[in-house]
C-alpha cells in the first residue's frame, strides 16, 4: 500500500512545528475494504496538526471531531476552514492540551467534505461519487484514520479523545485497536446508536432523499446552487432541536414572536428563527451527501457487533478511561456513558458536565472538559 503525506508550502504563518496548527493531506492509493464488503479504492484524508511529535511517537494526541464539524479544531476561520475552530479552549499555550507537549492531529472523517474523500470527491473515473459513494461504518472510518497513524509513525495514540460522533470514533479505536490507545475520553457518546436515535436521524435523511434536488445522489456536476438544500436545511433544523436543552431553549426564547413578525399573521415565534438560522449556516457550508453518509454511519455504531456483544467488547478496552456526559443531553443521555463507564475495566463513573446547553454543552463547557482530561494527562 502507497502512502502519501503532502503538506501546503511553508508560509510565514505556518511551518511544521509551529503550535498554530497546520493543514495536511494523507493519502492511500491502494483499496480500502470495508465492513460492508466494499472496497473503496483509494482515498484522501484532510488533516490538521499542533505541536511536534516526540522520537517514537510517544507524546501523540488524536481529537475525533463530531458530525458537521472537520479537523479544524484550533484557530481562526480561513480558507479551507468555514468555521474558527470548534475545541479551541482545549488547545494552546497554557491549555490542558499544549502544543508545546503534546502533537496534535486531528483528521476530517472519511465520507466528509472539508478536504477528505466523500460523496462529493472524484471517483476514478473523475465524476464525483455520488450515488456510487459506498455506506461506510464507524469501523471503517477508525480504519481509514489508523493507515493515517501509520503514515504518521504514530504506533500508540497517548491519548484519543471526542465528543458525540466523535466520541464514537474514540471509544472504536479503543476497542478495536486496544493496543494502539493509551488514554481514552469519551464524551457525550454511546456505546452503541440506540433505537431512539436511529428514529431521530430518520427523518433527517428522509428530508434529504425526498428533496427533489437530491436526483438520487447525483447532484454534484449540476450547475452551482443545484442540490437538495431545502431537505439539508430540514435536517439540520431537527438534529438542532436534539443538540440543546429543554430548559435552555424554554428560556431563552419562551413563546417570544421573532422581532418585526406576527405569528398570528403569519410570522415566526423567536425559537423558529433561531431554527431557520442554523439551517441556512449549515447549507452553506456542507454537502448533503456527506451529511446522509455520516449520519448512517452514526447509526451503525455498536461497538459490540460481531465481538460477542457490548460487554465482551468493553472488556477489550486497555486504555486508562474517562467517560464524560452531559446532565442535560436529551440526545445522548448519561445512562449511555455509565453504561460505557461500567463496562471498561477500572474505568471510573463518569464525569458530570453540569450545563443547561444540553448536548452541544461538549462543545461549549471546555472548562469542565479540560478539568475531565486533567488526570489522563499527568
Amino acid at each position: 500500500m502507497t502512502q502519501t503525506i503532502k503538506r501546503p508550502p511553508a508560509t510565514g504563518a505556518w511551518r511544521e512545528g509551529d503550535p498554530v496548527g497546520g493543514r495536511a493531506w494523507f493519502t492511500a492509493d491502494t483499496g480500502l475494504t470495508l465492513e460492508s464488503g466494499a472496497v473503496l479504492p483509494g482515498y484522501q484524508l484532510a488533516y490538521e496538526s499542533w505541536g511536534t511529535l516526540a522520537a517514537g511517537g510517544s507524546n501523540a494526541v488524536l481529537i475525533e471531531h463530531a458530525l458537521t464539524a472537520d479537523s479544524h479544531v484550533a484557530g481562526p476561520a480561513g480558507p479551507g476552514h468555514p468555521l474558527p475552530g470548534w475545541w479551541d479552549g482545549l488547545i494552546g499555550a497554557g491549555r490542558v492540551l499544549d502544543p508545546a507537549r503534546w502533537f496534535i492531529v486531528a483528521a476530517n472523517v472519511l465520507g466528509g467534505c472539508q478536504g477528505s474523500t466523500g460523496p462529493a470527491s472524484p471517483a476514478p473515473d473523475n465524476r464525483a461519487w455520488g450515488s456510487r459513494f459506498p455506506q461506510l461504518t464507524i469501523r471503517d472510518q477508525v480504519s481509514a484514520e489508523a493507515a493515517l497513524a501509520d503514515a504518521l509513525g504514530i504506533q500508540t495514540w497517548a491519548l484519543v479523545l471526542g465528543g458525540s460522533m466523535g466520541g464514537m470514533r474514540a471509544l472504536e479505536w479503543a476497542v478495536g485497536q486496544p493496543d494502539r490507545v493509551a488514554a481514552l475520553a469519551v464524551v457525550a457518546a454511546p456505546a452503541r446508536s440506540s433505537a431512539d436515535q436511529i428514529a431521530w436521524s430518520w427523518p433527517q435523511i428522509r428530508a434529504i432523499l425526498d428533496d427533489p434536488g437530491w436526483h438520487g445522489g447525483d447532484y454534484h456536476h449540476l450547475p452551482d446552487g443545484a442540490g437538495p438544500h431545502l431537505g439539508l436545511g430540514i435536517a439540520r433544523r431537527i438534529a438542532h432541536i436534539t443538540y440543546r436543552g429543554e430548559a435552555e431553549l424554554c428560556e431563552r426564547f419562551d413563546r417570544e414572536p421573532q422581532n418585526g413578525e406576527n405569528p398570528l399573521q403569519g410570522g415566526r415565534y423567536a425559537i423558529e428563527s433561531y431554527l431557520d438560522h442554523h439551517a441556512e449556516k449549515l447549507v452553506h457550508r456542507f454537502d448533503a451527501a456527506s451529511y446522509v453518509t455520516l449520519a448512517r454511519s452514526m447509526d451503525s455504531h455498536d461497538v459490540g457487533r460481531g465481538r460477542g456483544g457490548l460487554t465482551a467488547a468493553l472488556r477489550r478496552v486497555r486504555a486508562n478511561t474517562v467517560v464524560a456526559g452531559v446532565d442535560s443531553d436529551r440526545l445522548y443521555p448519561l445512562a449511555q456513558q455509565a453504561e460505557i463507564a461500567a463496562g471498561i475495566p477500572d474505568a471510573a463513573p463518569p464525569h458530570v458536565i453540569n450545563s443547561p446547553y444540553g448536548h452541544d454543552a461538549f462543545l461549549l463547557e471546555t472548562d469542565q472538559i479540560a478539568a475531565a482530561l486533567g488526570p489522563l494527562l499527568q
